[in-house]
């Protein structure tokens, strides 16, 4: 495991959609490649009724159907280069609600988490609306600088309301997708269970599918060990570079147990939140580690996030509601005395053993921070992000002052460092036009070696359009804006 770290010094861009409009949310959701020179934003605000690559901005009659925006670096320049709609954009689907890339940031996965199509599996009829919000995702790859859709991808078990859709990702080549739908309602257990029943409302599952040459198809269906009514499994998901282990977040399980391997059947701690680690053999996949916070405590929402290594050997997972008002690294977790502060958990893997190495909280613990909502880890796993889209301080820019609470929900990032088991916070990371409401750090997103980072404000209100606008107004409410560090 490298030991080498790269320090964040400055902003290099202020981002904003080319057709920027009020409640678009741009910024919502984001992802970065390895080498940080292509990012994906995500608007599900967005209210275009275009379809397709590059189609007409400018209309506004399909409310909500949402949008997502590439752009690339040459140098330090950054240029948009695509603007992406769904195949079968509706009102109300949600297009960008969360995004993914690739390691090369030719393939890129949206979530639609909203869209209504009755279909199932991959390439259906896209055109039946009689399953409203049962979610969808949609592949895109690039060749030189064209985007084109792959697939449209469903649920083997599509039902309305379900949110399949509500979190995806990919592993390094793009040959690995994870879908998450947080509302799904079977009461199975484990890989492969029965998908008809609706014996658990919003229990949530897991979908993988694999790609082999430009064929998709679904690999796995993924539950929890322990499948509750209510769980949400499949808030957050996150995989390793070769797609072979699979974290996710449910973040209303009740269990009040604590570490890895606890009891899981009593319901004690309501909506303490758990993290499920998956590993695949070959086609087939098992769960590992059934992982609790060391503080468990009722509403925390462990597995609000969830970040993986390449190798897939450390977990982040962040807690958005924990409430301990410690500050740094590994202090008192047993105050609960700042409520929704916040807090992520560091784990590490020996072999197929799971065990803690950090209680990471932030520099300036404030209640209602909700730190941890959004993380993101390097490949080598030596440098974590986490965002903080309800802290309230009014400093601009790297290492300002935390004292403050003159902005509220203004947000804040927050870079740490690991040499060896030790973890470090090296920068506090504010925007460059730090507003109230503007919930800088509600998505965030990581280079391979930790040198760009990259932090969602899906509340920014300017109206600038393009990169490096003028960033002082405020006309446009919830416009939202991407800031780029390096």
């Amino acid at each position: 495991m490298s030991t080498g770290v790269a320090v964040i010094t400055q902003q290099q861009a202020y981002v904003k959609a080319s057709n920027t409009g009020a409640n678009d949310v741009f910024g919502d959701a984001i992802a970065l490649s390895s080498d940080g020179n292509t990012l994906a934003v995500g608007a599900p605000g967005e209210s275009s009724n275009a379809t397709g690559i590059g189609g007409n901005q400018t209309d506004n009659t399909a409310p909500n159907a949402g949008a997502v925006y590439v752009f690339t670096r040459t140098g330090t320049t950054w240029t948009q280069q695509a603007y992406i709609k769904a195949s079968n954009a509706g009102a109300g689907d949600a297009f960008g609600s969360a995004v993914a890339l690739s390691g090369d940031g030719n393939t890129l996965v949206v979530g639609a988490h909203g869209e209504a199509s009755i279909a199932t599996d991959i390439n259906g009829d896209q055109t039946n609306n009689g399953a409203a919000n049962a979610g969808a995702a949609y592949v895109f790859i690039r060749s030189g600088t064209t985007w084109t859709q792959q697939a449209y991808v469903k649920a083997s078990n599509t039902e309305a309301n379900d949110g399949f859709g509500t979190s995806v990702v990919l592993s390094g080549d793009g040959n690995t997708l994870a879908v998450g739908a947080v509302n799904e309602a079977s009461a199975a257990i484990g890989i492969g269970g029965n998908q008809a029943d609706n014996a658990a409302a919003n229990a949530g599952a897991v979908y993988v599918f694999t790609r082999g040459g430009t064929t998709w198809m679904q690999q796995a269906y993924v539950k929890a060990s322990n499948t509750g009514t209510g769980d949400r499994f499949g808030t957050s998901v996150a995989l390793s570079d070769d797609g072979n282990t699979l974290a996710v977040g449910a973040i209303d399980e009740d269990s009040a147990a604590t570490g890895i391997g606890g009891n899981q059947a009593d319901n004690t701690a309501a909506n303490a939140g758990a993290v499920y680690v998956f590993t695949r053999r070959s086609t087939s996949w098992t769960q590992q580690a059934y992982v609790k916070a060391s503080n468990t405590g009722t509403g925390d929402r462990f597995g609000s996030s969830v970040a993986l290594s390449g190798d897939g050997s450390t977990l982040a997972a962040g807690a958005r509601s924990e409430a301990s008002a410690a500050t740094g690294i590994d202090g008192d977790q047993a105050d609960n005395t700042a409520a929704g502060a916040g807090a992520v958990y560091v784990f590490t893997r020996s072999s197929t053993t799971w065990a803690q190495q950090a209680y990471v909280k932030a520099s300036n613990t404030q209640a209602g921070d909700s730190f941890g909502l959004s993380a993101a880890l390097s490949e080598d796993s030596n440098t974590l992000l986490v965002g903080a889209p309800s802290e309230s301080s009014a400093a601009t820019g790297i290492g300002g002052s935390q004292a403050d609470n003159a902005a509220a929900n203004a947000g804040a990032g927050y870079v740490f460092t690991r040499n060896g088991a030790r973890w470090t916070q090296r920068a506090y990371v504010k925007a460059s036009n730090t507003g109230a409401g503007d919930s800088f750090g509600i998505s965030v997103a990581v280079s391979s070696n930790g040198s760009t980072v990259a932090a969602g404000a899906s509340g920014e209100a300017s109206a600038a359009v393009g990169i490096g606008g003028f960033q002082t107004d405020n006309s446009l409410v919830a416009a939202g804006a991407v800031y780029v560090f390096r």
